[in-house]
């Protein structure tokens, strides 16, 4: 005689998924959703899929752009301190700023989070501030998913990732018209941004600090607190730049830094020659190099540096005026070269760079 479990002897929720925490959940980001709303969106969050029209949005022969990526190792900052107000904008930034260097508008953007055992308060606090991206960004926040995986993550942990959709008129992608001579902008970060964390982290290991102790770099902010400020969303300037006609191309720079990321807005035949004196080296990065005896070579490869965006321009005091303008720090940061073979980019380091 073989033993069976009595009938509705176990539920969902005893495997560790909870609908009804997943329902409440949606219930409390729904009006966060809502005051992301554009032109273009069609019916509201909770539906198997989200609608955009194009035409309300203004588009007459659009071409769609897409991305996604994730937040990477910065979420165990976050985890392990309790602070998740901030990572959600980080999420949508590593977005939006993918798509606006292409000459592309953002329209929508979709989450994806994934924990072992939900809470909602955790969880609303980081849509929270996906919503807060997406304003910043003037994208709608229409959808996504919350996946419950017990087993699969640790108490606590969670993890992130985001997608987003832009559009661009057909006669207005980037980059176009890189010529010999233009000038290259920079645009300040607000400091790491969003990679690098795998290294910042061994960093902070080295240098035997809390997450509660003081930023050696800024005396009012814990280091969490100020490792953890989000990345900066550049839409909106960019686009009027775009706009005015201004811009021909740009980098959005990541993971690979400047010499990984300027290439990648260069026609062959073109290089960018870079001048790392020219703007000023934000103290964070000064006390990462220090403390974990990191070379110029592999900063510039890690990190940003200063630079979250660099532009090429054909006016730069006009470029410069209106993204000042626009709140912008910017700096003029270099020039495109003619070259033989692929594009590249030389960054010239001065000798005390990092002292």
């Amino acid at each position: 005689m073989t033993d069976t479990p009595p009938r509705n002897g176990v539920t969902y929720r005893d495997a560790g998924v909870d609908i009804t925490a997943g329902d409440a959940l949606v219930d409390r980001i729904k009006p966060l959703a809502r005051a992301t709303s554009r032109p273009g969106v069609m019916g509201s969050l909770g539906g198997f899929g989200a609608l955009f029209d194009l035409r309300a949005a203004g588009f007459r022969d659009p071409v769609l752009v897409s991305t996604t990526d994730g937040v990477g190792t910065k979420l165990k900052i976050a985890i392990e301190t309790g602070l998740h107000d901030t990572v959600g904008i980080d999420l949508v930034a590593m977005c939006v700023n993918d798509l606006v260097v292409q000459g592309a508008e953002p329209l929508f953007f979709l989450d994806y989070f994934a924990t072992g055992a939900l809470s909602v308060e955790q969880a609303a606090r980081v849509i929270a501030g996906i919503a807060e991206g997406c304003q910043q960004a003037g994208c709608a926040l229409v959808g996504g998913e919350t996946a419950e995986m017990p087993g699969l993550y640790a108490a606590g942990d969670y993890d992130l990732a985001g997608f987003s959709v832009g559009a661009a008129e057909r006669n207005a992608l980037l980059p176009a018209g890189v010529a010999a001579g233009d000038a290259i902008l920079g645009l300040a970060s607000s400091g790491v941004h969003s990679n690098g964390f795998s290294l910042v982290r061994r960093i902070v290991e080295i240098s035997g600090l809390g997450w509660d102790a003081t930023a050696p770099w800024t005396p009012g902010e814990t280091l969490a607190e100020a490792l953890l400020q989000p990345t900066r969303i550049y839409v909106r300037a960019m686009l009027a730049l775009h706009r005015a006609g201004l811009l021909r191309a740009a980098a959005h720079i990541t993971g690979g830094g400047l010499p990984g990321n300027v290439p990648r807005m260069l026609p062959d035949g073109m290089r960018a020659v870079l001048d790392t004196g020219a703007w000023p080296l934000p103290p964070v990065f000064r006390w990462l190099a220090q403390t974990g005896g990191v070379a110029a070579d592999e900063m510039l490869r890690v990190f940003n540096c200063g630079v979250g965006m660099a532009l090429v321009v054909s006016d730069s005091a006009a470029a410069t005026a209106l993204l000042a303008g626009h709140g912008e720090t910017v700096f003029p940061i270099g020039r495109v070269e003619a070259c033989d073979g692929p594009a590249a980019a030389q960054v010239r380091t001065p000798a005390d760079w990092l002292a």
